[in-house]
């Protein structure tokens, strides 16, 4: 399944026609450690990426680093290191942000990516991954560490099938990022960008990654014991002789079958006893998705039925839109959603009769499949905090007895969890970075009232307060010439979210760029804060 900017990693697609996929950036560790291999608490409030595993365990794909949640009330993240070396276990992890995870039994795979710096431009490359055989045991961390896949220039050529076909190498990990991964009882699946999908032989690791062919653009099938003289596995764009159905952005694997989604539709794989595999090629406009750039893939199983979910977003064929799709019959027939046609989708999950799809515009919900609800934006009245975002990039319904029906909501804003999934007026606990807790701060700083924050079109920058008996903090905004700019007050006690200011004057007005002086008045002290607005 699947799944920042000055949070995110700009991932790098192919042409202008393809708008940006959220990872997060970020990957400066703190260094008060929880244990030997990890650190308290969350270092990003970037949540891309959450897989449960075993009786409690959450883990958490972060803007820094890999977290886990072991308990319901607090979490940890690994430590990075820069010195891992390929194919050695440490207990550290690479120091670059999360692109994927999978989880199956014991074992978690991880995969990583940063930014980089090539021919003046700012880029995004492939970190490899990391793997643990013994995920439940927290006490003495073991991880594998596997460099990003990659070819040799010689690289033109692979064994598939009892046959040698041609390839394109790839032999950067500038745009080869692993986006998926899965697991499956022979394997572990990558899907990745350049890359393409490859796989990796858990019975032998030591063997590498493996490239695995997919049909090319126009083709329908790709099928063992067929003729593939003139096949070409080739990532490059059309008019390079590429197939844009060679570069993969998602992977869902169980028993025999391989969902595989990349920029031209999806793949439905099944491997036979060689564990070659037959490949059946979807895509727009030939079947009934909206469109065939597919980031994200889920199964749903009810009722003795089995729905193949996918966020089918628009590509540069005439007539895709953004959306979301499925077949209930294993590729047979494919159902656009209309309810969510136009909508720009992150990541599919589901729970039982459940669809969860997390969007730009929020978590949406589907008992039915037709018809979605959409639930507001989580809010802690508890700890007077919330999620100063509509976006949201992955959701899980956790119905373990750890946590009974716990919902958890990954966002540009933090961690949130619910007990209720129920409920669009669910109690929610708000999970985020806190890195001075007794100091007074605004963040970010600078703001941008355009860029920072976005929840129903405004843009906040949030004040982190020290407060101990006052519930009213009366707020104060100056401008360089110490003119009031706005004041109000917030009532920790009155459910009013978090401390914040929109960029904007008493009368509804948009300030200007420059520095501001930002007072809050609370257990009888003035805390002065300064904060530069840049739009």
């Amino acid at each position: 399944m699947k799944s920042r900017l000055s949070l995110w990693l700009a991932l790098i697609f192919f042409g202008v026609i393809y708008a940006q996929m959220p990872v997060p950036r970020d990957f400066v560790m703190r260094s008060t450690a929880a244990s030997s291999s990890t650190t308290t608490g969350l270092q990003s409030d970037v949540i891309i990426e959450i897989v449960t595993q075993g009786d409690s365990a959450v883990w958490l794909g972060t803007g820094r680093g890999l977290a886990v949640m072991l308990d319901s009330t607090s979490a940890v993240t690994f430590n990075t290191s820069t010195t891992i070396t390929s194919g050695q276990s440490s207990p550290d992890l690479p120091e670059a942000a999360i692109s994927a995870i999978a989880a199956s039994g014991d074992t978690v795979i991880v995969a990583f990516a940063s930014d980089t710096t090539a021919n003046g431009d700012d880029q995004t490359k492939g970190d490899g991954v990391a793997i643990n055989y013994t995920a439940d045991d927290t006490s003495s961390v073991s991880w594998l560490y596997l460099a990003q896949p990659k070819d040799s220039t010689t690289d033109t050529t692979f064994s598939w099938d009892g046959n040698t076909l041609s390839a394109f190498p790839i032999t950067l990990t500038i745009g080869n990022i692993i986006y998926d991964l899965a697991i499956t009882s022979d394997y572990f699946w990558a899907a990745s960008f350049y890359g393409g999908l490859r796989r990796l032989d858990r019975s032998n690791i030591s063997a590498g990654w493996e490239r695995v062919p997919l049909p090319e653009d126009s083709n329908t099938e790709f099928l063992c014991g067929g003729d593939h003289s003139d096949f070409v596995l080739n990532s490059q764009e059309p008019e390079l002789d590429g197939n844009r159905n060679h570069r993969v952005f998602s992977v869902l694997a169980y028993g025999d079958t391989v969902w595989v989604g990349t920029a031209k539709g999806i793949n439905r794989g099944i491997l036979d006893n060689s564990n070659c595999i037959d490949w059946t090629h979807f895509w727009y406009p030939n079947d009934g998705i909206s469109g065939n750039w597919i980031v994200g893939m889920a199964k749903q199983e009810f009722n003795g039925q089995r729905r193949i979910w996918a966020v089918t977003l628009r590509a540069d064929e005439e007539g895709e839109v953004n959306g979301l799709s499925y077949t209930p019959d294993d590729g047979q027939n494919w159902i656009s959603v209309e309810a969510l046609r136009s909508e720009r989708a992150y990541n599919v999950s589901s729970n039982d009769t459940l669809v969860y799809v997390s969007t730009q515009n929020g978590l949406w919900r589907s008992k039915d499949g037709v018809n979605f609800a959409l639930y507001q934006p989580a809010r802690d009245a508890e700890n007077s905090d919330e999620i100063l975002s509509n976006y949201v990039y992955t959701a899980v319904h956790d119905t373990r007895s750890y946590y009974g029906q716990a919902l958890w909501v990954g966002t540009p804003d933090g961690l949130a969890r619910t007990p209720d999934p129920n409920s669009n007026e669910s109690i929610w606990r708000i999970f985020r970075t806190e890195m001075t807790p007794q100091q007074v701060y605004a963040y970010p700083n600078p703001f941008s009232p355009y860029s920072d924050n976005i929840l129903d079109g405004d843009g906040y920058v949030r004040f982190h307060h020290a407060a101990r008996k006052s519930q009213l903090i009366q707020v104060a905004i100056y401008n360089f010439a110490m003119e009031k700019v706005t004041d109000y007050d917030h009532w920790l006690n009155r459910d009013e979210g978090a401390l914040k200011w929109d960029g904007k004057d008493s009368n509804g007005r948009p300030v200007a760029n420059g520095p501001y002086f930002c007072k809050l008045t609370y257990d009888d002290e003035d805390h002065w804060v300064k904060l530069v607005v840049l739009k």
